[in-house]
């Protein structure tokens, strides 16, 4: 599949691995990666950065091998969702930080389109997450509120 802004075709850097089976040498239990999960939440980490110091720290290649649930689901089942999806978050994250660079440098022509291109993808993904029920439908976006939202 082609990329969204650069007319290119491009592959991903990784790939899962096929074996659908939980690996012999992973010393937690599920019950075990689950309460890991809840106590990283609770510390503040969202759920990308769990899965990454699960990886990195704990061994556990996979949540979802071990516990049959992806660290959402798990988040869902204890309540601790955030208000806001992670991508979301992440987009409007990188958007404020381009708006801080194009205020200090105003003849970054680069810097411009790229605000313009990550603040097309947010419109995209509100409109996205409007459709599945995750944003109520008269939510707007505005960058005062995005600022407040990231903080």
């Amino acid at each position: 599949m082609a990329r969204m802004h650069s007319r290119k075709k491009g592959k991903s850097g990784s790939i899962k691995p096929l074996k659908k089976v939980k690996p012999t040498w992973i010393r937690y239990s599920d019950t075990e990666v689950e309460s890991l999960v809840v106590k990283l939440s609770k510390v503040g980490n969202n759920s990308t950065k769990i899965g990454l110091i699960l990886r990195d720290t704990y061994g556990v290649p996979d949540v979802k091998l071990v516990t049959q649930k992806k660290i959402s689901q798990i988040l869902e089942n204890n309540k601790l969702t955030p208000e806001y999806p992670d991508d979301f978050t992440s987009l409007i994250k990188k958007e404020i930080t381009l708006l801080k660079h194009a205020d200090k440098n105003k003849k970054d022509q680069v810097a411009k389109r790229g605000l313009k291109l990550t603040s097309s993808k947010i419109h995209r993904l509100a409109k996205y997450y409007k459709r599945k029920g995750i944003l109520p439908e008269d939510w707007k976006y505005d960058r005062e509120k995005a600022k407040l939202i990231v903080s």
